[in-house]
């Protein structure tokens, strides 16, 4: 058609009026949505990047100063011996492996199904969680719960493995420490660093070691002494008679297993000396040793305060304890705050950063956990749920506890014990 048509006259009319032109308010307002989505994008890697110029400010300025003599310290540096750091990190990896192996110990025959490197990636993976989380948390051993029920064990089975071998980890770290006292208190006397919280914590342990044995053996003034205790310092009773009675329980299982029992003391003896081990190797990369009751009284002071649920890995408290002891053991103060900050390095930020990896390990990879219908959440993302963070470790023990109670009640099924579908071993 010709440019003059009417026809195209009206056809340039109808388009015209099918499409408006937008108006100034619509361009504003498009305007205003798109630049307000650009500076949020534009704000997130400034805000990020603030809040860590912050952190490091902060570090710097008010937590480093605290340590004695780690400005000092750093003048030292050159004097470091690069090996014995590389040799106490792999001190530290083989206290992590141990580990992992005490709970394949505890899982007994239902630890068939899940090969060591498997249990070591589901250890540093329960680690790494355990150690990002707020102190108490048992987001960790939630995470470690259901791994190591993914990988083919009974919920029944991995709660009371994970319970037993933090108990028995636990215990062991107690005797190795009451020996090193017997070897150090002859040798030195009763120093006032470590006398006072060694006798409060003999103490305390003997008066949970009687209370355990009064509510197994069914007497009802253990319990009323419990109770009572429990009153006094406004804790709930009930939930505290339960768990002394839990503990109570794993222990005379573990106790009446002779070989279950051999297996649990020999894995924790050996991930508590490999890592104090580690203490001394890092303390000698920088030119100062220590003796052997020395370290056990130092690593088992700051272990045991550890257990407080403070801080995740008790972070700030440990340091606190570590470094007045080792300086009351005649070693200096830069010497003592270099070695353990680079052994609280690779005691807690190496594992953070070694679990991360081997977790994406079981979740994508030749050797995942193959269950496609139960992919597991980014690690990130875990730690930031409010709803796998607000369970604490008493509430993860009872539960664990209540499901091997029941489960240990319900007819045995010829078919199979765990409930879970029959499948072939898992993956390495």
């Amino acid at each position: 058609m010709s440019k003059d048509h009417p026809a195209d006259g009206l056809a340039d009319r109808g388009m015209a009026s099918a499409v408006p032109e937008p108006d100034a308010e619509s361009v504003g307002v498009a305007g205003a949505v798109t630049g307000t989505v650009t500076q949020v994008a534009r704000r997130k890697p400034v805000r990020f990047t603030l809040k860590l110029l912050l952190f490091a400010l902060v570090l710097w300025l008010f937590v480093l100063p605290v340590i004695p003599g780690f400005r000092k310290a750093l003048t030292e540096l050159r004097d470091v011996q690069p090996m014995l750091l590389v040799v106490g990190l792999g001190l530290q990896v083989a206290a992590f492996y141990s580990y992992s192996l005490l709970t394949k110990a505890a899982l007994g025959e239902a630890g068939r199904a899940v090969s060591p490197m498997r249990m070591f990636r589901i250890q540093m993976s329960t680690k790494a969680m355990s150690l990002i989380v707020p102190g108490g948390s048992a987001a960790g051993p939630a995470l470690g719960y259901r791994l190591l029920t993914l990988s083919n064990v009974s919920g029944p089975d991995a709660g009371f493995a994970l319970a037993t071998a933090a108990l028995g980890s636990a215990v062991v770290l107690n005797l190795i420490f009451w020996i090193g006292l017997l070897v150090s208190i002859p040798r030195r006397g009763v120093n006032p660093l470590y006398g006072t919280a060694a006798l409060a914590g003999i103490l305390l342990m003997m008066l949970a070691g009687f209370l355990v044995f009064g509510l197994l053996e069914g007497q009802g003034r253990a319990e009323r002494a419990l109770r009572w205790l429990a009153r006094k310092f406004r804790f709930d009773e009930d939930r505290v008679a339960e768990v002394i009675r839990q503990i109570g329980e794993r222990l005379a299982q573990l106790i009446s297993d002779r070989a279950l029992l051999r297996r649990v003391v020999a894995w924790a003896a050996a991930n508590w000396m490999f890592d104090a081990v580690s203490l001394w190797v890092f303390l000698r990369a920088f030119g100062q040793s220590l003796d052997f009751d020395g370290l056990i009284i130092a690593f088992g002071l700051a272990n045991i305060v550890a257990v407080i649920p403070i801080t995740p890995g008790g972070l700030g408290i440990v340091e606190g304890v570590y470094i007045p002891t080792l300086i009351g053991f005649n070693l200096s103060r830069s010497v003592a705050s270099l070695g353990v900050a680079s052994y609280r390095i690779a005691q807690l930020f190496f594992p953070i950063l070694l679990g991360a990896i081997l977790y994406l390990s079981l979740r994508v990879g030749p050797f995942r956990i193959e269950r496609r219908e139960e992919r597991l959440r980014p690690l990130r993302d875990l730690a930031q749920d409010d709803d796998v963070t607000r369970e604490t470790r008493v509430e993860f023990v009872l539960r664990a506890g209540r499901e091997k109670d029941e489960h240990d009640r319900r007819p045995i099924d010829v078919a199979g014990e765990s409930g879970l579908p029959p499948g072939p071993h898992a993956p390495p």
